[in-house]
């Protein structure tokens, strides 16, 4: 009996991320394991954040100043892009696990995809 096939290794997890041969729900897959990872790094620099808090209103005051940097600023539409995007392909997920839209996945993702960017870019253009 081969038990290779189960066994961890770096190739394996990076072909977690490959798109390519996918069909569009493993885009979807991707996307959501992405964003979630991305969400998840989000949390830890949240909690940091609100440790600035505990530190004073100094200390907090020049956080506040470091977030006017441009940079930061685009990692802030980076969290609030992947919130969207996550939350309505999670959307479209409990759509499908309840048996509505199961034969239309494929436009499910698309339609919820372009609604995601609609909301993004008014996020752009209220944040710039």
């Amino acid at each position: 009996m081969d038990n290779t096939r189960n066994q961890p290794s770096a190739g394996k997890f990076l072909s977690w991320f490959n798109p390519l041969g996918r069909q569009t729900g493993g885009w979807a897959f991707i996307l959501n394991r992405i964003t979630a990872l991305g969400l998840t790094l989000y949390l830890f620099l949240h909690l940091i954040v609100l440790g600035q808090l505990a530190q004073g209103p100094g200390a907090y005051d020049n956080f506040l100043a470091l977030t006017e940097n441009p940079f930061i600023k685009l990692g802030e539409l980076a969290a609030v892009a992947a919130v969207i995007l996550h939350g309505l392909n999670g959307v479209r997920i409990i759509l499908t696990s309840f048996g509505v839209g199961v034969t239309r996945q494929k436009q499910l993702f698309y339609g919820f995809m372009a609604v995601s960017i609609v909301i993004i870019l008014f996020f752009v253009v209220r944040m710039y």
